[in-house]
């Protein structure tokens, strides 16, 4: 027995959450699948930030990068408690680009971006002499600029949109994978295989995404037997986690030689984010690893910066994603495109296949996807997306701050940065979370790092949550904090949701 829907999504990533999220607002009827966890490879291993990319104008992506900053004004309406501006300071190294460049780059990033939100202030030059953030630079730095961007708990950005999709009625299959699709004249059939041996599903669908990622191209070939002309240039991307190198809260934006830029950001308040690197990659994703070679040039790159050098024995934790770029004519792989093209092959039934992208349009993505697919689903409604917050993000004039303090009376008993870090994860859900707890003691076991029982079971009932890792490195980074002894209690608290 068939179950019918709409429109059936391929990949549990950002591209695929979010067009499923605004097909199921316009009155679609929805399923997601995904083999792994919600934002188990390329989603989760971005340099966590919302920005137009401020490289790309040298490649005269204005179109993209004005789209870009666009979308950071909605995302930060709409998830103010993932999603928070960021300052950037550029060290000016004039032998790489002139200062008139960098100014004229910066007067366009501001305009493009058309800057509206309150905390997202303007660009402006530093005396790196004399401010805070020239003091860990070298001290042949002595001019730079400065300039707002956003940044983002990607993984939690991913897992925002899929509660929004089941709780406006759609449905989200995690660790399911898609093992076979007969297209039809008019429908789709499906067959989706559980990963803990659970009975296969069939399902019947009127039109087929594949937001399969680094698999697009592979999922075409091997489930769906659909002849493409498009290809997905793989590329790889990684980043290195050392100890915190700056005590302020501002980000770095460092040129390199090889006209790449290096970030080093702020991160979980510990630590401080290095990257990312583009390496041209044809291997396995789901076995994507930082080599030696990236690790060297990552520290090599922000140690030519600061006063203290940064060596790979530093590093405490790296992670590498692949990202499926749409292939073009670029020679490098830093230089290819990060825009996206949507493919809608109606010649049987209905089949959208996502291409490229950035975790940065994904909701214009969405929007445009479900754009395409409407008028052969008889789909009518408009679009909607662009004023509606996330799960959590209905915070009083986007303010985390006035939700800390409310709920900091409420709950007088909680610790301060306990407190600090559900309220930043997420939002007015904090208060579903904590339920009817008066006390510590109501929180259950302590796992260690403040992770208690009662955090773990919310991310069960409500999130998807089903192995250590999950709750660890992807709900949260929590990870960073956790010896091999404690991940085996939580693993082992948890060894009843594990498939």
């Amino acid at each position: 027995m068939f179950e019918d829907v709409d429109l059936l999504v391929v990949g549990g990533g950002i591209n695929g959450v979010g067009i499923a999220r605004d097909a199921v607002g316009r009155g679609l009827r929805v399923l997601v699948c995904e083999q792994d966890d919600l934002a188990a490879h390329t989603s989760s291993a971005s340099t966590k930030l919302i920005h137009g990319g401020l490289r790309y104008l040298e490649q005269y992506e204005f179109k993209l990068v004005g789209k870009a900053l666009a979308e950071r004004e909605v995302l930060l309406q709409a998830a103010p408690h993932i999603i928070s501006p960021l300052r950037f300071v550029l060290p000016h190294q004039p032998h790489l680009r002139p200062a008139w460049m960098i100014r004229i780059g910066l007067f366009l990033y501001d305009h493009l971006g058309r800057v509206k939100h309150p905390t997202l202030k303007p660009s402006r030059g530093l005396d790196l002499r004399t401010d805070i953030t020239g003091r860990p630079l070298r001290d042949e730095f002595v001019r730079g600029f400065v300039y707002s961007d956003a940044r983002v708990q990607d993984a939690r950005l991913v897992v925002l949109n899929a509660m929004d999709i089941r709780e406006r009625g759609g449905e989200v299959l995690t660790r399911t994978r898609c093992i076979a699709a007969q297209r039809g004249s008019s429908s789709w059939t499906v067959q989706l295989q559980p990963r803990d041996g659970g009975p296969v599903r069939e399902v019947r669908a009127k039109a087929l995404v594949n937001a399969a990622g680094p698999w697009a191209a592979r999922f075409l070939d091997d489930i769906a037997h659909v002849a493409h002309d498009h290809t997905v240039r793989l590329v790889k991307g990684s980043h290195i986690v050392v100890p915190r190198l700056f005590e302020h809260d501002h980000a770095y934006i460092f040129q390199q030689p090889d006209r790449r830029i290096v970030f080093a950001i702020p991160y979980e308040r510990e630590f401080t984010l290095i990257g990312t690197t583009d390496v041209e990659y044809q291997a396995d994703p789901s076995q994507v690893e930082i080599s030696e070679d990236e690790t060297r040039y990552l520290c090599e790159a922000v140690s030519s910066y600061f006063k203290k050098p940064v060596r790979p024995q530093d590093v405490v934790w790296a992670y590498s994603g692949v990202r499926p770029l749409l292939s073009d004519d670029s020679d490098s792989a830093s230089e290819a495109t990060r825009d996206y093209l949507l493919g809608l092959d109606t010649q049987a039934a209905p089949l959208l296949n996502v291409f490229g992208g950035k975790l940065t349009t994904f909701r214009r993505l969405g929007e445009d996807a479900v754009d395409q697919l409407a008028p052969v689903l008889g789909c009518k409604q408009g679009t909607w997306t662009a004023g509606a917050v996330l799960p959590g993000g209905d915070v009083a004039e986007g303010r985390i701050e006035g939700l800390v303090s409310q709920l900091a009376v409420t709950f007088p008993w909680l610790p301060q940065d306990l407190l600090e870090r559900w309220c930043h994860s997420y939002g007015t859900r904090t208060r579903r979370l904590l339920g009817g707890a008066k006390s510590m003691t109501d929180l259950g076991e302590h796992f260690g790092a403040g992770l208690y029982a009662r955090e773990v079971d919310y991310l069960q009932a409500h999130e998807w949550a089903c192995a250590a890792e999950d709750v660890l490195w992807r709900r949260s980074k929590l990870g960073l904090h956790f010896d091999p002894a404690m991940r085996e209690r939580l693993a082992a608290y948890m060894s009843p949701a594990t498939p």
